[in-house]
């Protein structure tokens, strides 16, 4: 890419963020982005997978802290001398300028170029080295039982990432032959080119495409890009207490790199199934357990299930209201700390829908015996005052 190519194009604005955004900001945008767009998601898509091109390489600009830097300090350069640049516009004088016309500087002394003020980036006039590229970073989802995000478990996961044509092993080269250094950058993958004057910058090997190595006898699988779709099965461990739409990272699992760069970063979006019985609020399980109107009425102790445990015995106090939550310690999920927190459980008063003679005339007793008390009289009297 030549210098005029970085100073024309908005970055920021592929990726649709602000230019003071933060790394955690860029790379969500960059995932949301590029996973709509890709190749896999859209298979045939031509318009689609030119613009998962055009955010890859926005993200390996702004997504590196280095690069980023030094690609603001060229925009905001260029822009204070030319304000509006970005292709073709006029200077003070009415004249047509071109950024290209600038960036490549108009001869010796005096001239309108900076000579290479962004020789960090484009490689100050020498050939800059192929360096290793760090892998992409894989999405997948997983979906598990509520016991397990409770207790944690280790899963199998079956990927597809992008990874080395395994039948040329990489080189992008029929079997039984190898690439050759490519003549033009010396396998360097870049070539320094002129711009007029002693300006000059480092763009792209127009022969080998960057790779710094030329194919004669292509890998009829991958065509000689030396790249293909892996299928593997990794193990991935999820730890306990995950909740329902968390997403795990896991470094180094994603696609392996290039040139010997790191593999990327695996992220699971893990998906927990509802438990019939139990519930969660944040890091305490709930439960609903019914009691009976006598149980309310007169107090009882009450077997109560836990989780992963035996039953436990929770006490209700003689006149216990429907709906009373009870807290019962150390039968949650376990926190950071490694303390567990509480199962909270909640009665319910169950009122029976038939009943046999004897208790029909129990009831009745019971109505008679409370028949001085209105349970509705301050819905009447003001609530009392």
């Amino acid at each position: 890419m030549t210098n005029a190519d970085w100073a024309n194009k908005d970055f920021y604005k592929v990726l649709g963020i602000a230019k003071d955004a933060s790394a955690a900001d860029i790379k969500k945008a960059y995932r949301k982005l590029a996973r709509a767009n890709h190749p896999d998601a859209k298979p045939g898509d031509k318009v689609a997978e030119e613009r998962f091109k055009v955010i890859a390489e926005a993200y390996d600009v702004v997504g590196d802290p280095e690069k980023r830097k030094q690609y603001d300090e060229m925009r905001s350069m260029v822009g204070a001398r030319f304000p509006g640049f970005g292709g073709r516009t006029t200077t003070g004088t009415g004249q047509p300028f071109d950024i290209n016309d600038f960036l490549g500087g108009q001869g010796g002394g005096g001239g309108a170029g900076f000579g290479d003020p962004f020789g960090g980036m484009f490689g100050g006039g020498r050939a800059r080295q192929a360096q290793a590229r760090r892998g992409a970073d894989v999405e997948t989802e997983a979906t598990i039982s509520f016991s397990d995000a409770i207790e944690g478990v280790t899963i199998s996961l079956r990927l597809s990432t992008d990874a080395p044509c395994p039948d040329c092993s990489g080189t992008g080269a029929r079997s039984g032959t190898m690439p050759k250094v490519c003549p033009q950058c010396e396998g360097v993958g870049m070539v320094a080119a002129s711009m007029g004057g002693a300006f000059t910058m480092n763009e792209t090997c127009p022969v080998c495409r960057g790779r710094g190595l030329v194919v004669e006898d292509s890998c009829p699988t991958c065509r000689g890009s030396g790249r293909g779709m892996s299928n593997r099965t990794i193990q991935a461990r999820i730890p306990a207490g995950v909740k329902n739409g968390q997403q795990i990272r896991l470094r180094s699992k994603g696609a392996s790199g290039e040139r010997g760069g790191p593999a990327g970063d695996l992220y699971v979006n893990v998906h927990v199934s509802a438990h019939p019985v139990f519930g969660r609020k944040g890091d305490n399980l709930t439960v609903d357990v019914p009691v009976t109107f006598d149980e309310a009425a007169l107090g009882a102790d009450i077997k109560v299930p836990t989780l992963t445990g035996p039953p436990v015995t929770v006490k209700i106090p003689a006149g216990t209201p429907n709906g009373r939550t009870f807290r019962v310690r150390g039968h949650g999920v376990v926190r950071k700390d490694g303390h567990k927190a509480d199962l909270l459980v909640t009665v319910g008063v169950q009122v029976p829908a038939t009943l046999n003679d004897h208790a029909r005339e129990a009831v009745k007793a019971y109505r008679e015996a409370t028949s001085d008390s209105d349970i509705r009289a301050n819905l009447f009297n003001g609530g009392g005052s």
